[in-house]
């Protein structure tokens, strides 16, 4: 049974530890080249397969399977119009002379963090392997965006002591929202389906509108087998036989 120790060590890992590789690689220019170009993909196969081989299988067999289905599209649809808000204040204040930019990139990272964490603690509502595998899942894809981030605010002139300042304190947001949605989820103060499907709805929402079409515009189109839709599928295997040793292990045990 996963406890609140579960909880904060592993939304540590999907948040703060995953900022500091994301240190390391942004500190190696070339590294955090091929870290953007190949480890992004495998992150986009570790979401898939812990969306749809553990989070969301788990998730029927704990709650009513068509509350945890909706609330799975309602998340989908949820932040389709979340970033699309996002996307149409950055250009309205963009005309009105200001540049909003460094606070969205501040305020977003510090958003999909916390949601990074209310994924991390449903999946632990489930199960600890549940978890275990969607911190994982969650950590692929936040390296890349960490050092994605890094880049923005230098870019736009921040200093790098306060941009490390800055990541840290958005990177603590996985913890706290991951120890408040353990806690009222543990104490029934939250509907499971529901918090199931809708952290499910915002995995698979980064997964198949944020990494994959950027994995189709760095593909070539001469060619029909390319490295990185392979790391793809790389990713789903490895998390797919991950999430099978993780809930073998615990049943024999």
């Amino acid at each position: 049974m996963a406890t609140y120790g579960h909880v904060i060590l592993f939304s540590l890992i999907g948040g703060v530890f995953s900022l500091i590789g994301g240190l390391l690689m942004l500190s190696r220019r070339r590294l955090t080249e091929v870290l953007a170009a190949y480890a992004t993909p495998f992150a986009a196969g570790a979401l898939l397969a812990a969306v749809f081989m553990d989070l969301l299988k788990e998730g029927v067999a704990e709650a009513d399977p068509n509350t945890v289905l909706f609330a799975t599209m309602v998340g989908l649809v949820l932040f389709f119009f979340a970033e699309r808000f996002l996307r149409w204040f950055h250009h309205h204040h963009q005309h009105e002379g200001s540049d909003p930019t460094t606070t969205l990139i501040i305020a977003g990272d510090a958003v999909h963090n916390a949601l990074d964490g209310v994924a991390i603690a449903a999946s632990f509502l489930i199960s600890v392997p549940t978890g275990i595998v969607t911190t994982l899942a969650v950590a692929a894809h936040e390296i890349p965006q960490e050092v994605g981030d890094f880049g923005l605010l230098l870019s736009k002139g921040m200093k790098r002591s306060r941009v490390l300042l800055v990541n840290v304190l958005c990177a603590l947001a996985t913890t706290v929202a991951a120890v408040a949605t353990f806690a009222l989820g543990g104490e029934e103060g939250l509907p499971l389906g529901w918090l199931i499907g809708i952290s499910a709805g915002f995995l698979l929402y980064i997964a198949a509108s944020d990494i994959i079409p950027e994995i189709h515009e760095r593909s070539s189109s001469k060619k029909l087998v390319e490295l990185q839709p392979l790391l793809l599928l790389v990713g789903v295997i490895v998390v797919t036989l991950a999430i099978q040793i993780a809930h073998s292990f615990v049943e024999e045990h």
